[in-house]
């Protein structure tokens, strides 16, 4: 067992997904491709876009490798560098008339949209974290809203810091492998129509990713006191109980209770009892 499956074994006990988080690696040769991984003309004598490759990952635990001849969608082939794109993409033309008001805001939109560069790679493969015989470029986590606040909290367990993302609505695969990436940074996405229509993501999930030097660092934070607790109830109770930071802030910067009376803080016990903290 890898450190990677390590990792992913730490994630999974600590938030309990729905489906496998996974590992996914951007193929710098055909060769590359792990013995073990289906390759969906192969396999199927279909090709298959990369959101649903990604489902049998995640879903069915599957390693899947997609090479330029297995892709369906072209945005991921554009995203991950696999073709150059041809100015029909870049005069906006895949968002105009229908996903944009102007060519020019088409135009816009695959200005920005997340590239590698042509020809580094030439294909990825993805298999569940806790079995990936491979090192992973970036780990992604299809997750809920309460398990990405918690991924947020362990992100920012060892330094403090949050996570700054690029957001679009169209093609997801491309937002979560790609930006991560690029920057090294975790980022979060949301599954998009294409994921949502033909490989199963739902409403309630969010997509959360951490690039392969961060893997570590997010799955220990996970273990740690002050990023292992949500609230398991909900309370609109006015004047909850404040932690004993919250409460110093409070004071420092003046406020008062309601009653004009000194705000107190409390242990990380009481509030937890309080709110029925797992």
């Amino acid at each position: 067992m890898t450190e990677y499956n390590e990792y992913g074994k730490i994630i999974e006990e600590e938030i309990r997904p729905n489906t496998y988080p996974m590992a996914v690696r951007m193929l710098r040769s055909r060769e590359e491709a792990p013995p073990e991984a289906i390759r969906p003309l192969e396999r199927f004598g279909k090709c298959l876009s990369t959101c649903q490759a990604f489902s049998l990952t995640r879903r069915f635990g599957e390693t899947v490798a997609q090479l330029f001849e297995d892709m369906w969608c072209p945005e991921p082939v554009i995203g991950f560098g696999l073709a150059e794109p041809p100015s029909f993409f870049h005069e906006g033309r895949t968002r105009y008339p229908d996903g944009v008001a102007s060519l020019e805001a088409g135009a816009n939109w695959a200005k920005e949209f997340p590239r590698l560069p042509v020809g580094e790679y030439a294909g990825v493969v993805s298999a569940p974290l806790i079995k990936a015989s491979f090192e992973p470029d970036v780990a992604i986590i299809y997750c809920d809203s309460a398990q990405l606040l918690r991924l947020l909290l362990a992100v920012a367990y060892e330094d403090g810091r949050d996570i700054t993302t690029p957001l679009g609505g169209h093609s997801a695969c491309v937002y979560a492998v790609v930006p991560s990436m690029l920057s090294n940074q975790c980022t979060a996405s949301v599954p998009c129509r294409g994921d949502r229509g033909y490989a199963g993501a739902q409403d309630y999930e969010m997509i959360f990713t951490i690039p392969r030097d961060k893997i570590g660092r997010v799955a220990q934070g996970l273990k740690k006191g002050g990023t292992s607790t949500v609230p398991t109830r909900f309370s609109m109770s006015p004047e909850y109980r404040l932690s004993e930071g919250y409460a110093e802030i409070a004071r420092q910067m003046g406020q008062r209770a309601g009653d004009g009376s000194r705000i107190e803080g409390h242990s990380a016990k009481e509030r937890r009892l309080a709110l029925q903290y797992r």
